[in-house]
């Protein structure tokens, strides 16, 4: 798809790794942020870097320059601060590297020539940021996996779980995501209190479409899948659901008989716990 869309992704890996996304796969957010044939104008990765580790470890160093070589490998310019060192009361040492204001400065210094900007970040600070692209004319959305502020997610243009995006943070699993027997990510939209039964919804394929919910327009990238309130993971509270809050990871089987259309889900894991 031809597009004269420009996007900008802006990465706080610091916050991305600690709360969930360590095993992010950086392209395939370059594939979600450019889903309609956009173009990466920009592509930003904000690091810390513990200077006195890389001299003192050889592990730490070496892993560092391959991370920074390979994200610089798929088009990303790496951004780095250096962690500095103080010392609290009780004489306890502790470091900071914060890279909000880097990050919040660039975006709104180059957001004049973008039309969407992806923020990878669950930090509430960044959600007046998102306040002012979007006063300034672009589309700001928001990917995050744990710990996500509730004011950014409510100033996002889009906020999408991380989890739920195939490909964004592999799952072990002998199968493709969305083929029966794979592992899959959703969230439960319709649960009967009474019969004890609900469905979840999922991403088929990262689409331009994101927007279409309803899993009975041909349009929709989502599918639906059907589960027993016995494939619950074990002391998990059902009154909660449906929510949009709680993200199951599921086996996804076909359905249960002939006449039925929807697969069905079953060994639920509750994972943004």
């Amino acid at each position: 798809m031809d597009s004269t869309l420009r996007v900008g992704v802006y990465v706080d890996v610091s916050n991305i790794h600690l709360n969930g996304g360590y095993r992010m796969q950086f392209d395939a957010l370059r594939d979600f942020a450019c889903r309609d044939g956009a173009h990466p104008a920009r592509l930003n990765a904000y690091l810390a870097h513990d200077a006195n580790k890389a001299t003192e470890d050889p592990v730490y160093r070496n892993g560092q320059r391959q991370f920074h070589a390979a994200l610089r490998d798929i088009g990303y310019k790496v951004i780095v601060k250096n962690v500095r060192w103080y010392t609290n009361e009780d004489g306890e040492r502790y470091g900071k590297a914060n890279m909000d204001l880097e990050l919040a400065v660039d975006a709104l210094l180059q957001c004049d020539r973008l039309d969407r900007i992806v923020i990878a970040s669950g930090d509430g600070d960044f959600a007046y940021l998102l306040r002012a692209l979007q006063n300034r004319g672009c589309r700001a959305e928001v990917i995050a996996f744990n710990n996500v502020s509730a004011d950014l997610r409510r100033e996002a243009d889009l906020y999408m779980s991380g989890y739920l995006v195939p490909g964004l943070l592999p799952i072990k699993s002998e199968h493709e995501w969305g083929d029966y027997n794979a592992r899959m990510r959703g969230v439960c939209y319709h649960y009967d209190h009474d019969k004890g039964f609900g469905f979840v919804r999922f991403l088929r394929h990262i689409s331009p479409d994101l927007h279409v919910t309803d899993t009975r327009d041909p349009n929709s990238p989502y599918a639906t899948a059907f589960f027993h309130a016995s494939q619950l993971p074990p002391n998990f509270d059902s009154r909660v659901l449906p929510s949009r809050e709680h993200i199951f990871e599921f086996t996804l089987r076909p359905p249960a008989t002939e006449d039925k259309k929807d697969p069905m889900a079953v060994e639920l894991a509750l994972i943004n716990v």
